[in-house]
């Protein structure tokens, strides 16, 4: 695979070099046991270049923070959408993830001409649409949106870390850590935890 600086998005197939906006699409919270996924979209402005864009894991949380504002500055228009925990376990957490991407998309104020979203899997939309695995690192809009998306699902686990303290969410925000598998085990699971997710679930069953 080209590196970011090589890759050409007309790579994806036919059409995809023709101009038109580009929106790029990343996702956060789908491996975490609590709260909503959080989806975003980015369209980027050559005009005004943002550095240090890539995959937001990589990047440190005050970094991240200040590439938030950045990009929500400077993009030529972006959109942060989410899916709940009570969709999650209605529809599973891959559709849920591709509604919350759906959601991001369309509430862009410019509609893009073509999307490319990270991983292996596109939301159905309105325009074509293409997935590219390990996008984040190799195109500057998914890496935008990646950032745009870990920071606002962090924010959401500060807030619900305020309304439950007793597990931990400012800590691991979510994930099945060992303190949190801990935690769920004593007081029981909250109303953002998803039900569907197996170890929420055992507890549900032992309750």
């Amino acid at each position: 695979m080209p590196s970011r600086k090589s890759f050409r998005l007309e790579l994806l197939g036919f059409g995809w070099d023709k101009p038109g906006l580009v929106a790029g699409i990343d996702e956060a919270g789908r491996g975490r046991l609590a709260g909503p996924v959080v989806a975003a979209a980015v369209i980027l402005d050559e005009r005004q270049p943002i550095n240090g864009l890539r995959d937001s894991k990589v990047i440190t949380a005050r970094r991240r923070e200040a590439l938030f504002d950045e990009i929500r500055a400077k993009a030529l228009c972006c959109a942060i959408a989410e899916a709940s925990a009570e969709e999650i376990d209605r529809l599973n957490i891959l559709q849920a993830t591709l509604l919350a991407m759906r959601r991001a998309v369309e509430a862009l104020r410019l509609p893009p001409h073509r999307v490319v979203v990270d991983g292996n899997r596109v939301p159905v939309l309105k325009m074509p649409a293409a997935a590219l695995v390990k996008g984040d690192a190799l195109v500057p809009a998914i890496s935008a949106a990646s950032i745009l998306a870990k920071v606002h699902r962090d924010r959401l686990c500060q807030a619900l870390h305020a309304l439950h303290p007793q597990y931990g969410f400012d800590g691991h925000k979510g994930y099945p850590t060992p303190a949190h598998l801990a935690a769920l085990q004593r007081p029981r699971a909250c109303s953002e935890h998803r039900r569907s997710f197996a170890p929420v679930r055992a507890v549900l069953k032992q309750e």
